[in-house]
């Protein structure tokens, strides 16, 4: 057993002290790093193709938008589970998907390859978890795809594809399959597919391995008639998923079976307050707090974005308020940075990204004075290592 001095002991206590100071200033460095995401755009005088820009975690600041590479409508972007590489639809001709390097210090992005999203008006894609496949939602069409990736991360053959069909609606007119997002539960076990067109989510087995799709047991999860499903995002607890109505201008709350994939809606909620004169107006994308306290949902033409509480226990909403109006105009996609400190909200129509700070404790936006010019935002998506 080693023994020392008092005095041996006294500076043995500041030097511990010492280095103890000096991992927590690490660590405090660690955490204040500059946040890089990723901007999808559509492409305009001002707009490109994908830029890159920086969060100041403390501030909410916004670094100015760095054009990463040139590209064609990269409305929706996703990035692979090793940080290596990054992947964006483009909803140009008969729709296609770019695979990027990601250089690992600058940022910048290099194309590697595209290959055909399976349909035109490729608007929203996954990368599985495993990083073994790319999964694609074809607007126009109303079909979904998998393409295979290679170690490289470049994009390979389709693997997997579904075509969803027209069918005859309440009026007795035709209604065609609109697919809107793809989303996977947390296991790559299932997958979900919003279709605007025919009010319905659906439901598929997917084959991790061989990058399959198979229609489930029960088929889909249903919205009321024409509420025009566009969006899914997932509650922390895996148990829970939110959908954002299009055209109903609504949120709604599905629980979720696991074991069987099945979605039962349970909740339907306004995302305007009542009165509005909803003409004209719509809804694009549903965002879960990172705590699983609140979500939200943004309004294109009333320009907002709609916040809820979220019940701790069923998970069910209440309306905490209307925000970011006057702010934005037409706010497509929006994002929650990492920490749930801040919002970022685009305006596709007024070419910017407003930063807003969110009160951890009612959920409401908290305007930070900060934001960015950038033609035509479509898609902001977060790069966390």
């Amino acid at each position: 057993m080693l023994r020392f001095s008092p005095v041996a002991f006294v500076f043995l206590c500041l030097f511990t002290s010492q280095l103890m100071l000096i991992d927590a200033l690490v660590a405090n460095d660690a955490v204040l790093e500059m946040t890089r995401f990723y901007i999808g755009t559509y492409n305009s005088p001002t707009s490109h193709g994908i830029y890159r820009s920086e969060l100041d975690p403390a501030t909410g600041q916004l670094a100015e938008p760095v054009l990463a590479v040139e590209a064609v409508n990269s409305s929706f972007l996703a990035i692979h589970p090793s940080k290596k590489f990054l992947y964006a639809v483009s909803e140009s001709g008969d729709g296609s998907v770019g695979a990027y390097a990601i250089d690992q210090g600058s940022g910048d992005l290099k194309l590697l390859n595209q290959q055909p999203s399976g349909g035109a008006g490729a608007c929203h894609l996954v990368v599985d978890e495993s990083g073994a496949h790319v999964l694609v939602a074809n607007y126009y069409v109303g079909n979904a795809s998998v393409l295979r990736l290679s170690a490289d991360g470049r994009l390979g053959p389709q693997t997997g594809f579904v075509q969803h069909r027209s069918v005859i609606g309440s009026n007795g007119r035709k209604k065609n399959p609109l697919a809107h997002a793809i989303h996977l539960d947390a296991v790559n076990r299932f997958a979900f597919v919003c279709d605007a067109g025919v009010d319905k989510v659906f439901i598929y087995r997917y084959d991790a391995v061989e990058g399959t799709l198979t229609p489930n047991d029960p088929p889909a999860g249903i919205v009321a008639a024409d509420a025009a499903p566009r969006h899914f995002a997932w509650h922390p607890d895996g148990q829970h998923a939110y959908v954002i109505n299009e055209s109903e201008l609504s949120l709604t709350l599905f629980d979720y079976t696991p074991e069987t994939g099945e979605l039962t809606a349970v909740q339907t909620i306004s995302t305007v307050p009542d009165g509005v004169n909803r003409k004209g107006y719509s809804t694009a994308e549903v965002v879960v707090h990172p705590s699983g306290k609140f979500v939200y949902g943004s309004n294109r033409g009333h320009d907002t974005i709609a916040g809820f509480r979220i019940d701790p226990v069923s998970r069910r909403l209440t309306a905490i308020g209307q925000f970011a109006g006057g702010t934005i105009k037409v706010p497509r996609n929006f994002n929650i940075d990492p920490s749930g400190n801040f919002a970022l909200v685009e305006g596709r129509e007024s070419d910017n990204i407003v930063v807003f700070r969110i009160d951890a404790q009612t959920g409401e936006f908290q305007a930070t004075g900060h934001s960015i010019s950038i033609g035509q935002p479509a898609c902001v998506k977060f790069f966390v290592r």
